[in-house]
């Protein structure tokens, strides 16, 4: 991860984005989705971007509403501190070794027995 970096959002609401993750899902709280021309977009936000605190609040610890409680509070304006992970370690993910491709074998079946009738 790199990338530090923080935003300050005019207000009112809307910001322009929508988060996901929290404590309570066992993820941090990142960017999911962006509003074309919103605030968070003209602000350089990303979506994937961590968001490392709310208003001088740290979120290490935090759960999804309380995070939106956080922001929804900022009504003048939104501070964020957020965190752009690196593209290098989007690319590792993907690197493995070719795999070997196993061909799916057909299954036969006896064909169907014409001496049981009823």
């Amino acid at each position: 991860m790199s990338g530090c970096y923080s935003v300050s959002l005019a207000g009112p609401a809307p910001w322009g984005f929508r988060l996901q993750g929290g404590k309570d899902f066992c993820q941090p709280l990142t960017i999911s989705r962006l509003t074309d021309g919103g605030k968070a977009v003209k602000a350089g936000i990303s979506i994937g971007d961590i968001i490392l605190s709310i208003s001088g609040i740290s979120t290490e610890g935090m759960n999804h509403l309380e995070a939106q409680n956080k922001i929804k509070a900022c009504t003048g304006h939104l501070s964020l501190t957020l965190q752009r992970p690196s593209a290098v370690s989007k690319v590792d993910v993907h690197k493995e070794q070719p795999q070997e491709i196993i061909k799916p074998v057909p299954i036969t079946h006896p064909a169907p027995s014409t001496a049981h009738t009823q």
